[in-house]
């Protein structure tokens, strides 16, 4: 039996030097997403993936530590190096997740605020009948 061997082609490395850092920065976690600038994403991590659990996954610290794991693995594969930084929530990991960036020698070239503002509110309780 003859086997078709197949060639595979090498993955050529892409080189993204700027891009765009979602931060997503709730109560009870941090996600931060690394992308390129149409918004496809190369690297992500959060609190929960860092190993933090339960109310831990809301501090900053835990912020701090999944921007810097996601940083390091957008800078090592990608050459990542300026970033426009869309932060949304309200969480504690929000000052936390840039800081980080700025220790891994990536410069911020704007920081937005994307978080979602409530526009008509809830529906109101009904009428009582008496």
């Amino acid at each position: 039996m003859a086997e078709a061997i197949t060639a595979k082609k090498k993955k050529t490395k892409r080189t993204i030097t700027s891009g765009q850092v979602h931060v997503l920065a709730t109560f009870n976690n941090t996600i931060v997403t690394f992308t390129d600038d149409k918004g496809g994403a190369l690297a992500a991590s959060s609190a929960g993936a860092c190993g933090f659990r339960g109310s831990k996954k809301g501090t900053a610290y835990a912020a701090q530590v999944a921007a810097e794991k996601a940083g390091q693995i957008a800078k090592q594969q990608y050459g990542f190096s300026k970033a426009e930084v869309y932060v949304k929530g309200v969480g504690l990991g929000r000052d936390a997740a840039i800081r980080a960036l700025n220790g891994l020698d990536i410069q911020v070239e704007s920081i937005k605020d994307v978080t979602g503002v409530p526009h008509g509110g809830v529906r109101p309780k009904k009428a009582r009948r008496i």
